[in-house]
């Protein structure tokens, strides 16, 4: 009974670390928030694959991880970036665009519950990601200019609900055995985050926005040489018969 209850405390863990996110940036602690949703990132990318490795998966465990995604990496994101740069704007717009981010999660969620995608691919930004790279982001208030930060939020709304593949990392499996490392590099990262959070969660800010183009440039790349392989091919085709005719 305890080793089935093991990955959903992962979870709950997770969404712990998000709704502590939310407190952390209305007490203007908005360092700290950012560091909390890497840190929920963390459990999140290991409660499958503890799961996994106990043989213990279950449509609960789930259900119950998509929900909670959607208040760390999507509600908790949006706060934080609302917060620290879209007070500002006009309420309509700072409201549309805060709430359009977790929307846009949501619908990705679910989207992946019900449909199949690609094997060792994501269809869309998964929404962790997109968190990451949002939360992260608005650190940078003070040197990116608001109508950057509004863009970029609405951007990654887009792709989370784009046919953009992403690569999927989280059927690299973990060891039964290693299980119980797992707290301890998540408690080791929340201590370093708040340590140096001036620092730790912008250097995390890269990979996280890296991961974020790929997409972008490989489905650029797939649609460019794409169509260039299908303008060939209808002029081979036009071409064929013309120097049949001619023969």
């Amino acid at each position: 009974m305890i080793t089935k209850s093991i990955p959903s405390l992962f979870t709950v863990g997770n969404l712990f670390l998000g709704v502590l996110a939310i407190i952390l940036v209305f007490d203007e602690k908005p360092d700290i928030a950012a560091m909390m949703v890497i840190a929920a990132m963390l459990l999140d990318g290991v409660d499958g694959r503890v799961a996994r490795a106990l043989g213990v998966q279950s449509e609960f465990g789930k259900e119950l991880d998509s929900l909670s995604d959607v208040i760390s990496f999507g509600v908790a994101p949006a706060f934080i970036m609302y917060v620290v740069a879209f007070q500002d704007l006009s309420p309509a717009a700072a409201w549309i665009v805060t709430a359009l981010f977790p929307i846009c999660g949501a619908l990705r969620l679910a989207r992946f519950n019900v449909i199949s995608g690609t094997p060792g691919y994501f269809i869309g930004l998964p929404i962790p990601a997109a968190g990451g790279v949002l939360s992260t982001l608005a650190l940078f208030y003070e040197e990116i200019p608001v109508a950057v930060l509004l863009g970029s939020s609405l951007v990654l709304s887009f792709l989370m609900v784009s046919n953009i593949k992403y690569p999927n990392f989280k059927k690299v499996g973990i060891p039964r055995g290693s299980v119980w490392v797992i707290p301890l590099i998540v408690v080791v990262t929340v201590v370093l985050g708040i340590v140096f959070r001036n620092h730790l969660s912008k250097i995390l800010f890269v990979p996280l926005v890296l991961y974020a183009l790929y997409g972008l440039k490989k489905n650029g790349r797939r649609r460019l040489f794409g169509k260039g392989r299908k303008r060939r091919k209808a002029t081979a085709q036009d071409e064929e018969p013309q120097s049949e005719h001619s023969a």
